[in-house]
């Protein structure tokens, strides 16, 4: 792999000028990106033996269609809008008075109203609710695939809707694998979609940079990011992990209404689902000022640094994840025990497979696999000591090529923490 110039990464932050445009003009061929990533879910369930999926997860949906509608209420509220496909037909079961929203897109075949399985809608008659939608799913699947006892993959369904599959005399297995497996590689005109949001959301970071000051919370500061994000057409941002001071350790403090004081560090994951409904995971930790950065805080962000890009240089197509693991950064025994609970993880419309652990890590969680040209990552590291005063976040978005990565996110590292 050709070494990459990581200096190139800590330009001066007016560079980030250029980044603050809109993306709703952007060149991208949509259809094309459509037509590429429903083929990979139905070439991944003939892998998998798969005659039908029922998906209910939004974020698959629109993977599978780009059909987009309420994508966080119906993660809680499943099934409220699920979408039936085999290898040639796709429903679309809509949620009550909103079919229209999927009008105008070639990878939906039909529309149809959705009947809501769930306790909120059915009450007391939620086992007669189900029952009657296993049945009908059941007809439908024989319908579409000529089998009596056809297989079908199914997600995020109430136990209820799951148990009356079975009963309607379907063989259900799991979809998550064929889904995670589709999911995993990604088309150069999908890549345009990745590359857009994570511009979108450099953007939105490099304002919340601007407005960092002693006195604000750390939901006043967040916030900056979050209208940012949506102003520029990106949907939500998936967890709250911006923290300050003593809160920066250990990792995983959400952000509350705790101010930021003079001289904190102030640690940020971004975890945007952004413009095209495509994740932009990156993580950078700043300095508040208005002193210089202490030789501790110092210390912390060069050790962070080190680890992300050893582990990015090491990283090439054809790397099995147990080769992966035995070869990354060697993390500080003062640092393991708050290290984060991955060392790099695939990411899409959402974080996904593959995960890729630390090598202590490995013999009870990890998998193998092999990195493949096509896989998008998150390279990841937070170094805090256990009990230490304070922590850094950092983390790159990376592509791996047919010959090595690519380096996907671009907003620069702190010169003040690293020299």
């Amino acid at each position: 792999m050709a070494e990459l110039d990581w200096h190139a990464e800590r330009s001066d932050l007016h560079g980030l000028a250029q980044l603050d445009r809109s993306t709703s003009d952007d060149g991208i061929d949509h259809a094309a990106v459509r037509a590429y990533r429903q083929t990979r879910v139905r070439a991944q369930m003939l892998i998998y033996g798969v005659d039908a999926v029922i998906l209910s997860d939004p974020v698959n949906i629109r993977y599978a269609t780009g059909a987009r509608n309420m994508q966080v209420f119906s993660m809680r509220n499943t099934p409220s809008r699920y979408l039936v496909m085999t290898q040639d037909r796709s429903i679309l079961f809509e949620f009550t008075g909103c079919e229209h929203l999927a009008e105008g897109y070639e990878t939906v075949d039909e529309v149809r109203p959705a009947k809501t399985a769930s306790f909120v809608a059915a009450g007391p008659h939620i086992a007669e609710r189900e029952r009657t939608w296993g049945l009908e799913m059941a007809a439908l699947i024989r319908e579409l695939t000529g089998e009596r006892k056809a297989t079908v993959g199914v997600e995020r369904l109430n136990a209820g809707s799951k148990f009356a599959l079975n009963e309607a005399g379907l063989t259900v297995v799991d979809a998550q694998q064929p889904v995670e497996m589709a999911r995993a590689i990604k088309s150069p005109e999908e890549m345009k979609c990745v590359i857009a949001s994570l511009r979108a959301t450099e953007t939105g970071v490099a304002r919340l940079r601007d407005a960092i000051r002693p006195g604000l919370t750390e939901v006043e500061l967040w916030s900056v990011l979050h209208q940012a994000i949506i102003a520029q057409n990106g949907d939500y941002v998936e967890t709250r992990l911006l923290n300050a001071g003593a809160r920066t350790n250990p990792w995983f403090q959400e952000a509350s209404p705790s101010v930021i004081n003079a001289n904190d560090l102030i640690a940020l994951d971004t975890d945007v689902v952004g413009c095209h409904g495509y994740y932009a995971d990156f993580s950078r930790t700043f300095h508040t000022g208005p002193d210089k950065p202490s030789a501790a805080q110092k210390d912390l962000y060069k050790v962070a640094f080190e680890q992300v890009h050893h582990n990015m240089d090491i990283l090439r197509p054809g790397m099995t994840f147990r080769d992966y693991a035995n070869r990354a950064w060697d993390i500080p025994e003062k640092y393991y025990k708050n290290r984060y609970y991955l060392s790099a993880h695939g990411v899409g419309m959402t974080g996904e497979y593959p995960y890729l652990y630390h090598h202590g890590d490995f013999p009870d969680a990890g998998y193998d696999g092999v990195l493949e040209p096509g896989m998008t990552l998150c390279v990841e590291s937070f170094i805090g000591v256990d009990g230490g005063k304070e922590g850094v976040k950092l983390e790159q978005q990376v592509l791996v090529t047919e010959t090595g990565i690519e380096l996907l996110s671009l907003f620069p590292f702190e010169d003040d923490l690293l020299n």
